[in-house]
């Protein structure tokens, strides 16, 4: 990532329900778990990752704002996560549309998991119920993030009615 990059706002600037994590792609990113994706802070990632996407991840959900945590707890909540990669002249785009629940922590300070089943045991899970995973996502864009490509995760909660 570029000092510009680093600088840049870290959050749905003044929209409580929108946070924005920006990672970096890996050459081991395979992208091929049938039912989660995840981005972590780590900056390395082994061949047994096949459901994270993303490393040197620069916000964690444990710096989210509490409105946007409290929001992602209402099993009415729809949440979207965009993945935006920009490969040179490129860019890529797939959004993830998941619900919220109650059990959802977001206190994880490593790393967050996007999920298509009900599993929310845990402090990293951002969405559940996702209607997609890795294995999902446009494998262009996969393999501009095995190239190393710059990662943008838009999270934005829609409480619910």
């Amino acid at each position: 990532m570029s000092d510009e990059d680093a600088d840049a706002p870290r959050t749905g600037a003044d929209d409580p329900h929108v946070e924005v994590v920006r990672a970096v792609g890996h050459e081991n990113v395979t992208a091929e778990h049938a039912s989660t994706f995840e981005l972590t802070t780590d900056d390395w990632l082994t061949p047994a990752g096949d459901c994270i996407v993303g490393v040197e991840a620069d916000r964690t959900p444990r710096d989210f704002s509490t409105e946007f945590r409290e929001a992602c707890r209402d099993a009415d909540a729809t949440i979207e996560a965009t993945l935006v990669v920009e490969a040179g002249d490129e860019t890529f785009e797939e959004t993830v549309t998941g619900r919220g629940d109650p059990g959802l922590a977001l206190l994880d300070d490593r790393s967050m998991v996007g999920r298509t089943s009900g599993y929310t045991d845990d402090e990293r899970t951002i969405l559940v119920d996702g209607d997609g995973a890795a294995a999902d996502l446009d494998r262009a864009l996969v393999a501009a993030l095995a190239d190393g490509a710059d990662l943008t995760l838009r999270l934005a909660v829609e409480p619910g009615e």
